[in-house]
C-alpha cells in the first residue's frame, strides 16, 4: 500500500518551484519593488493589499492575513488537500509523486493511489444494488420514502442497503484471506481475535456512502432498521478515512454548486439529505463529531461564508458554542459565521418537509444571527452586564477568546462592542487579554496581529528590574555541554515593545527560523527536551532537524510540519518577518537556550531529590544526581558548540 510522500521529495519539489510563477498563472501580477503586488484571491478588496516574496518564496496579505508557500496558495486557491497540491506541483515541474511506507505508530496521508478506494467503491455498489433488489431491501424503501427520499436524490447521494445476516458482503467480495484484511483495513469487516471469526460491519442498516473532495468513497454510515444499537454508526479510522477531518455532503454540495458561497452545517446525514431534496444543496455534516478547526479550515479554504444550523435544545446550543470557538482562530476579516436554531424540537430534516424550501431560506434570512451578535448575546446569558461584577466576568470570558481573532478590524470591532458593553477601556481590555491567567496563545498564529503580540510571559518568568542591565552577549560567554557559563541566565527575554510580552521560546523560534545557522551552535538540543511545553518541544524539534541537515532553509522546514498547528505556528512566525526587529537576536536566542536548560535541569534536580527521599535511587541516577548537584552553582548550557 502507498504511503506518505517522502519529505526529501516535498523539499525538492519546493526547490524546483518559484511561487511567482505558480501564483502569477491563477491571478495578476504587478512588479513592486522587489516583490509582486496583486488583488487578494482570498476575499474582496479594492487596493491591492497580496504580495509575493520571490526572496521568501512564500505570499502573504495584509488585509486578511492568507499567506504561504506555493503549495498552500494551491490548496487555498484552487480548493485541493495536500496529497492533491503536490501532484500539481509535480505535474508543472515534470516530476511523479513517489510514496514511502509510513513510521510504525505514525498515521499516514492519504494515498492518492491506495487499493482501499476501489475495495470501498466495490462495497457501495453492492450496497446500492442490495438496495435495489435484495429481498430484505423493503424495509429500508420504506424508511427513505418515508423520510420524502426521491429516487433521484438517493441515486445522488448514493444510498444503499446492509442486508441483514453476518457475511452478506463479505462472501460478496471476500474472496481469500488477504482480500478479507484489506476489507478489515477498510472498515468493511470485524476481526473477533478470540473466535477467529470474520464478520460485516454494516447489518441491516440504510447505507449512507462518505465520499472525499475527489469523490472517492472513503467511509459509510449506517442507520439501524431494528432495534439494535448504536442508531448510527459509522466506518472506523482508516488509512484514507479521519472523520475528524471529513464532512458528509461536501463533495455534493460542490458538485451541485458551481459558485459555491456559504455551506451549512448541519448535525446529521438526513438533515444534508432533506435539505438537498428541497434545493438546499449547500449543507453538510459532522461525522459523530464537534465542529472541529480542521473542518472550519477546509470549509473557509472552499467559501468565504458558513452557516450553523443546530436544534434549539442545551445541546444544540452546547454545539454551536463549540462550533464558535473552532471559527474563532480562522475568521480573518472577509470571512462571515451566522448561527440559526430552530424550534425546540425540530432538525432540519423534520422543518425542511413541513414548511418546505422557500420558509426554510427566509427563516434562515430573518433569524441567523451574525457571530458577533451571537457571542456576546450567549457570555451575557452567563454573566449579568447590568451589574459591576457581571461586567468584569464578562469581559474575562470573552477578552481571550477575542485574542484568538486573526482579522484584525473585527478583533478591533468587537473589543469596542466589550467596551461599549462593559465600560472598560481598550486599553484595560488588551491588558486584560494578555493577563497570565488567559494566556490562550491563538491556534492558527495568523499574521495579521500587530507586531507586539499580546502574550504573557510563561510561569517562572519574572520582569528584569529597570537598573538590571544587560550585558552584551560575547562568545566567551558560553560553553558546551559539559562547561560552565560565566554568568547566570537572563530572567526574562525583554519586550519589543508595546503592552504585552511575546513568550520567550516563541522569539527563539522564530529567530531559528530567520536564522537556521545558529542551530549548529547548540550542542545537545535534547539536553531540555523534556520540557513539556509545545512551544519548547517545537523548538527542540527544530534544532534536531538542523542539525541532522544543516542545509535546510526556512521554506523546507514550514513543508516538514506542513498540515499540522505546528506547521502553522512556523509559517505564521516566517510570515511575520517584515513586522519583526533585528537587534540582540542572536543573544536573545541563546539566552532563552540557556534559561530552558537551567530550568529544565533544576526540574531534573528537584525530582531526584524528592525521590530520593522516600526510595532507593538506581545506580544510574546516583550517578545524574551527582552530576547535577556539582553543576548547580555554575549551571552549564548547550550553548554554541566549539566556544
Amino acid at each position: 500500500m502507498a504511503g506518505l510522500i517522502p519529505q526529501r521529495f516535498i523539499d525538492d519539489l519546493l526547490n524546483r518551484t518559484d511561487i511567482v510563477e505558480v501564483v502569477g498563472s491563477r491571478i495578476q501580477l504587478k512588479k513592486t519593488g522587489k516583490n509582486y503586488s496583486a488583488r487578494c484571491p482570498f476575499h474582496n478588496e479594492k487596493t491591492p493589499s497580496f504580495s509575493v516574496s520571490p526572496d521568501k518564496q512564500f505570499y502573504y496579505c495584509f488585509g486578511c492575513g492568507a499567506g504561504g508557500n506555493a503549495l498552500g496558495f494551491i490548496m487555498d486557491h484552487d480548493h485541493l488537500e495536500f496529497p492533491e497540491a503536490v501532484e500539481e506541483l509535480a505535474k508543472r515541474a515534470g516530476l511523479e509523486v513517489p510514496h514511502e511506507d509510513g513510521r510504525p505508530g505514525q498515521k499516514p496521508r492519504q494515498a492518492l493511489d491506495s487499493p482501499l478506494y476501489p475495495l470501498l467503491d466495490a462495497a457501495a455498489e453492492f450496497y446500492r444494488q442490495a438496495l435495489k433488489g435484495h429481498p430484505a431491501r423493503q424495509a429500508a424503501v420504506n424508511y427513505l420514502k418515508g423520510r420524502g427520499l426521491s429516487g433521484v436524490i438517493a441515486r445522488d447521494f448514493g444510498l444503499g442497503f446492509a442486508p441483514p445476516g453476518w457475511d452478506n458482503l463479505m462472501k460478496h467480495l471476500g474472496g481469500d484471506s488477504l482480500q478479507q484484511k484489506a476489507m478489515i483495513d477498510a472498515g468493511l469487516l470485524i476481526d473477533n481475535p478470540e473466535s477467529g471469526k470474520r464478520y460485516d460491519r454494516f447489518r441491516d442498516r440504510v447505507m449512507f456512502p462518505i465520499r472525499d473532495s475527489r469523490g472517492r468513497v472513503i467511509a459509510f454510515g449506517g442507520r439501524v432498521l431494528g432495534d439494535d444499537k448504536p442508531k448510527y454508526l459509522n466506518s472506523p479510522e482508516t488509512p484514507v478515512f479521519h472523520k475528524g477531518q471529513e464532512l458528509y455532503g461536501l463533495y455534493e454540495a460542490r458538485k451541485n454548486n458551481r459558485d459555491l458561497d456559504e455551506v451549512m452545517v448541519v448535525e446529521g446525514y438526513m438533515d444534508v439529505i432533506a435539505l438537498a431534496q428541497q434545493g438546499l444543496r449547500n449543507a453538510v455534516a459532522t461525522l459523530g463529531t464537534a465542529t472541529s478547526e480542521e473542518h472550519i479550515k477546509r470549509l473557509f479554504r472552499l467559501v468565504p461564508n458558513i452557516l450553523f444550523c443546530f436544534d434549539g435544545d442545551q445541546a444544540g446550543r452546547n454545539a454551536a458554542w463549540r462550533a464558535l470557538e473552532a471559527c474563532l482562530p480562522s475568521l480573518q476579516d472577509g470571512r462571515r459565521v451566522r448561527f440559526l436554531f430552530l424550534p425546540e424540537g425540530e432538525d432540519p430534516d423534520s422543518l425542511v418537509r413541513q414548511e418546505g424550501a422557500e420558509a426554510f431560506r427566509a427563516r434562515i434570512h430573518q433569524q441567523a444571527q451574525p457571530l458577533a451578535e451571537y457571542f456576546f448575546r450567549h457570555l451575557m446569558e452567563e454573566a449579568d452586564p447590568g451589574i459591576l461584577e457581571g461586567k468584569a466576568h464578562l469581559a474575562t470570558l470573552a477578552a481571550p477568546l477575542l485574542d484568538k481573532l486573526p482579522g484584525a478590524n473585527l478583533r478591533a470591532l468587537m473589543r469596542q462592542r466589550l467596551g461599549e458593553i462593559t465600560g472598560l477601556s481598550g486599553e484595560s481590555l488588551g491588558a486584560l487579554a494578555s493577563s497570565p491567567t488567559n494566556d490562550v496563545p491563538p491556534a492558527d498564529f495568523a499574521p495579521s496581529y500587530p507586531d507586539s503580540l499580546d502574550y504573557a510571559p510563561p510561569a517562572g518568568y519574572a520582569e528584569r528590574p529597570a537598573s538590571q542591565e544587560r550585558k552584551p552577549w560575547q562568545k566567551g560567554d558560553w560553553k558546551g555541554r559539559k562547561g560552565e557559563t560565566k554568568r547566570e541566565p537572563p530572567a526574562v527575554m525583554p519586550p519589543r515593545g508595546g503592552a504585552g510580552v511575546e513568550p520567550p521560546t516563541l522569539s527563539a523560534l522564530r529567530t531559528l527560523l530567520h536564522h537556521p545557522q545558529l542551530a549548529q551552535k547548540v550542542e545537545d538540543a535534547g539536553h531540555f527536551a523534556a520540557e513539556d511545553d509545545t512551544y519548547t518541544q517545537l523548538l527542540v524539534a527544530l534544532l534536531e532537524s538542523l542539525q541532522k541537515h544543516p542545509q535546510q532553509n526556512s521554506l523546507q522546514l514550514i513543508a516538514r510540519w506542513h498540515g499540522t498547528e505546528q506547521g502553522r505556528l512556523l509559517r505564521g512566525l516566517a510570515e511575520k518577518e517584515w513586522l519583526i526587529q533585528q537587534d540582540n537576536l542572536e543573544q536573545q536566542f541563546f539566552d532563552t537556550i540557556t534559561t530552558l536548560a537551567t530550568r529544565q535541569r533544576e526540574r531534573s534536580l528537584e525530582g531526584l531529590l524528592r525521590k530520593a527521599r522516600h526510595s532507593e535511587l538506581s545506580a544510574e541516577e546516583k550517578l545524574r544526581l551527582r552530576e547535577l548537584l556539582s553543576r548547580s552553582e555554575a549551571p552549564a548550557s548547550p550553548g554554541p558548540s566549539g566556544a
